[in-house]
């Protein structure tokens, strides 16, 4: 099966989606981050194949949309994996630690930023500050922020998140 990133075309649920975004925000002053954060938030990335439509849409060329993609960090090009670990390299969680932990993050998950684990359950991402300074170092998945982060609290977050919960009925 071919993997998102090489693919040249999009797919119609893709296409569908680009679309209701350049529909619904195209005649917003300033457009294009708007219908970019939709597609992201629908997608959990902004397919490649996607720019020609968008710069289309938008009346822009193909160079302004890549050049938008590539300078915000927050687009992805490809789909993350299932739970996005996000280390906090700000200079508090910097003094307290998070060079290691990263160190640790990659060799324990096997991958480096911006990657995603074979498995597809893990990609792990730099963040620029979480807002939690006084429990250096930090770390999010999704939503939830973890504090005073470790090598051992990193390991156990990784498997409480390989850890799912199935439930089972009776026939």
């Amino acid at each position: 099966m071919e993997n998102a990133t090489q693919r040249s075309v999009l797919t119609e649920e893709e296409r569908a989606l680009v679309t209701e975004a350049l529909n619904a925000l195209k005649a917003k002053p300033g457009a294009l981050l708007p219908v970019l954060h939709f597609i992201q938030r629908k997608l959990s990335y902004v397919p490649p194949a996607a720019v020609s439509l968008i710069a289309q849409g938008l009346n822009l060329s193909n160079a302004d949309v890549h050049g938008v993609i590539s300078f915000y960090h927050e687009f992805r090009h490809q789909a993350p994996g299932g739970h996005v670990i996000q280390i906090c390299r700000a200079e508090s969680c910097q003094s307290m630690g998070s060079r290691a932990l990263e160190k640790h993050a990659c060799s324990r998950l096997g991958i480096g930023f911006h990657e995603t684990t074979k498995d597809n359950n893990f990609t792990l991402e730099p963040v620029y500050c979480l807002g939690n300074c006084m429990y250096s170092p930090c770390v999010r998945v999704g939503d939830e922020i973890y504090g005073e982060m470790n090598d051992e609290e990193f390991d156990n977050l990784v498997n409480s998140l390989l850890t799912q919960v199935i439930e089972v009925k009776a026939p």
